[in-house]
């Protein structure tokens, strides 16, 4: 089977970049498989898992933060301003996170979704760190 090739950006570094067999994005509106010779796809990423299993086997997944990801000729990328290993995510610090998103006012409807996203985001890291 041919690899994708998968590149995952933030503004300070590249998270990973090397060959995959599978990738999966957390799309704003669910989790989207990608395989070999998929479709051309453009998506914006919400805050979740990004998956994906490296030539060879070897299973990888980061926390993402939202941004966009872009499919075409087997290539993957994902640019996010966060891409953290589960191993880099301080629970209590996800704690304070979620903490302080719930008590985000939500006087409007900007307001609303910073505070929908910001609750998003340290509950997904909660629940990848396995807290």
């Amino acid at each position: 089977m041919a690899a994708l090739q998968c590149s995952v950006i933030t503004p300070e570094a590249r998270a990973f970049e090397g060959p995959a067999e599978f990738v999966a994005i957390p799309a704003h509106d669910g989790e989207i498989g990608i395989l070999p010779r998929r479709a051309p796809l453009v998506a914006k990423l919400g805050a979740g898992r990004l998956r994906l299993r490296a030539a060879g086997g070897d299973e990888q997944s980061w926390f993402i933060d939202g941004g966009f990801a872009q499919v075409i000729d087997n290539k993957v990328v994902v640019l996010t301003q966060k891409a953290l290993r589960p191993d880099q995510i301080d629970p209590s610090k996800a704690t304070e996170q979620l903490a302080a998103a719930r008590s985000l006012p939500a006087n409007d409807e900007v307001a609303l979704k910073r505070k929908a996203a910001a609750e998003a985001s340290a509950r997904a890291q909660l629940r990848i760190a396995g807290r």
